[in-house]
Parts: structure tokens; sequence; C-alpha cells
């Protein structure tokens, strides 16, 4: 089958799914696997080329609603007639649910169902280890330093830290993401600062931003390790990625 995905987190899910080399072009923003350098790009998730996509005569374009502002990408793919599933996981089950859901679009109903065991097999494996750890971190994850942007309780980063066995100091808000103050993440009193900012790639956040701050000073760190600084693509993605960064999380925050 000839698949386009015009998301990055569907993308991955393909790959998950070991279908990558079903796929005929991908957005502009798909930068895993490696093959999908090679692949036509169809422009930034946000504003899909239509008619590139229609040029592929794909047999089942996967969208996302995972960011505000892709509604119209499934609209134009409505008003054209391209096939296509939306899909738009908020958590470690809907992720595992669209690996599934997928695969049986595609005809390939076993190897989602495989993957599916795959996915919560590596989650459960975490879990159990953090059950035995003897202190429970508490996480400030950074989605964007100015203004601040962080994960609330609807999000997949409270669930990723809980697997973790640290706690998300914003979990109990009732959102998915969350625009604060710095004052109020000092008041929180996190063990850890996580930064994963949207769209930056690792190697340009530096640390010192985060030191700068007003009051920085009352965390009380003791080490600069306490600031970690994650890939972007690992935890702000909802693709089965997201237990790749869990692996990781689970070894700066325990080991």
């Amino acid at each position: 089958m000839r698949i386009v995905s015009i998301c990055p987190s569907n993308t991955e899910l393909i790959e998950y799914l070991g279908l990558s080399d079903w796929l005929v072009g991908v957005d502009d923003y798909s930068d895993w696997p490696a093959s999908t350098a090679n692949l036509p790009k169809l422009g930034p998730d946000l504003s899909i080329n239509m008619e590139l996509v229609e040029e592929l005569q794909p047999d089942l374009v996967l969208a996302s609603l995972s960011v505000p502002g892709m509604e119209k990408n499934v609209e134009a793919l409505k008003e054209r007639g391209i096939p296509h599933i939306v899909l738009n996981p908020q958590s470690l089950r809907e992720i595992e649910q669209d690996l599934l859901i997928t695969a049986e679009a595609l005809g390939e109903k076993r190897r989602g169902i495989e993957a599916a065991e795959n996915f919560r097999q590596r989650l459960e494996e975490v879990k159990q280890r953090s059950e035995k750890a003897t202190k429970r971190p508490r996480l400030y994850w950074e989605w964007w330093p100015k203004p601040i942007f962080t994960p609330g309780k609807v999000n997949w980063l409270t669930e990723l830290s809980e697997a973790a066995g640290a706690v998300n100091v914003f979990g109990d808000v009732e959102l998915a993401s969350i625009q604060t103050e710095w004052k109020d993440v000092l008041n929180r009193k996190p063990d850890f600062i996580c930064l994963a900012w949207v769209g930056v790639r690792k190697e340009k956040v530096q640390k010192s931003v985060v030191k700068k701050r007003e009051g920085f000073e009352q965390l009380g760190f003791t080490s600069d390790n306490q600031i970690l600084i994650l890939e972007e693509e690992l935890y702000c993605r909802p693709s089965p990625r997201l237990l790749e960064g869990l692996e990781k999380l689970y070894s700066l925050i325990h080991e």
C-alpha cells in the first residue's frame, strides 16, 4: 500500500509497525526513521500541500489533530475525497490503541497486535522497576520558556512521569497544557527541571536560561544534573517513541 503521513508522530507509529517502506510522502517535520529523508516532503504539518498529496495517489493518509490548526488538513482531505484516518492520542493507552487501529486500516491486523503487545510490555517493565524506587522525584516539565508552558494532568508527560516513578508538579491542574509563571514553578519545589522545548533541538537548549531566572537558587539544587535537557522528539510527540523517552528518564532520575 501507498501511505502518506502528515504528522511526525504518525510517521513514527508506521515505523513501529514495521511498515516504513510503504511510506511515499511525509510532512516536513518527520525526521525519524532516517529513511524519511529520501521521501517527498509535503510541507509543514499545519500547512500540508494537498495537491502534492493527491499527486502521490495514496491508498491511505495518516492525519492528526495533535496540534491546534491541523483541522484544516482533515477538512481538505475530506473535500478531495482522499482516503484517510485521523489519530489524536492523548495518553499512552491511546497510542497503543492507535497501533491497532492503523494496522487494521492497512490490512495488517497481526502487526498491530504484536506492536501493541510489545508497547505494553516495555511500558510495564519500566513501571515494575519504578515500583522498587525509594524516592519519587518531583518533575517540572518545560515545553516553552517564554511565556512558560508546561503539561498538566491531561497529558502523556504526567503519565510518563508516574510510569518513571516520579510526579509532575503540575499534574494537579486539569489541563493538557498550562501557561504559567516562574514564581509558580518555584512554589511547587521540583527536584528536577526537564527542558523539552517544542520544535527546538536539544543542542540549542542551554541550562543557563533557567539558572538566570529570578529566585532559581530557592530550589536548592546541588548539581546541574538536576536540570535535564531532553530530546523534544522523545517527549513532545504522541508516538511510541515516548517509551524510549521513558526509559531514558528513568535512568536519569533514579540511577
